[in-house]
């Protein structure tokens, strides 16, 4: 019966720290280039099982759980739906890759392809202020004085008139799992290996972000409910259990 009330407890800890990941990703649905992050829990074995002691155990009790634990939080990186905006600066990835961006931090990728200039002309990224980068790590600038409009193809490649201002860097990954998310939609790829994207780049439209609001809601109510019966086998659990102390075991 205790080990019942540890389970139930378990359970509890389980769909709260489901329900932050869900709430985190429903704050982000109207964030441009958002991955979503997916939580996922596997099965604890009990000690018996762990140990190999199953002659130690009671046979009704064999196929018990030991609990969950819970799963590294996997990042959903599918593209998200193209958002036209008509402005210049906009840009979306097509297919694979993450445009580079550098902060005061570091050396920083992303999807979201909101950028900005500053008055010098340096392109920026809107979410966190970091220069946007060429495949040469060096910043993009415009000419500010250029009556030209800013024009970028499916490359990558910005021009004003005949002048091409630059490259835009478009890098993917061997394994996205190993990049880690750092706030202001951005991503580190300190742990991942680099690889040349096959990625398309599309001005004047912005990558939405990759969270569905109606399953994503769906998925919190369902977590909703499971967190209430997880607290109602709790109590139902305590009661049982202060009846055994109290009652059952009163000497007539």
């Amino acid at each position: 019966m205790v080990n019942g009330l540890w389970l139930s407890a378990d359970g509890l800890i389980a769909q709260q720290y489901r329900q932050d990941v869900i709430a985190n990703n429903l704050a982000n649905v109207d964030t441009a280039g958002f991955k979503p992050d997916r939580v996922s829990f596997a099965e604890r074995l009990n000690e018996a099982s762990l140990t190999g002691a199953t002659g130690a155990t009671v046979a009704s009790l064999s196929n018990s759980t030991g609990g969950l634990f819970g799963r590294p939080l996997h990042t959903d990186y599918t593209p998200g739906p193209l958002i036209p905006t008509k402005n210049t600066l906009d840009v979306a990835i097509l297919e694979d890759g993450f445009f580079s961006v550098r902060t005061d931090d570091g050396l920083f990728y992303t999807r979201d392809g909101r950028l900005t200039t500053d008055k010098d002309g340096t392109i920026r990224h809107i979410a966190s202020g970091g220069t946007v980068l060429n495949p040469q790590g060096q910043p993009l600038q415009i000419d500010v004085d250029s009556r030209d409009p800013l024009k970028v193809d499916t490359t990558g490649r910005m021009r004003q008139g005949n002048d091409i201002v630059g490259d835009l860097a478009i890098t993917d990954f061997e394994d996205r799992r190993q990049l880690d998310k750092v706030g202001d939609n951005l991503f580190s790829g300190d742990r991942a290996v680099p690889l040349e994207a096959r990625g398309h780049v599309k001005q004047g439209f912005i990558e939405g972000s990759g969270v569905n609001p109606t399953t994503t809601l769906v998925d919190m109510i369902a977590s909703s409910r499971a967190y209430e019966m997880g607290a109602s086998l709790i109590s139902l659990q305590n009661e049982t259990l202060g009846r055994a102390v109290n009652d059952v075991g009163r000497i007539g």
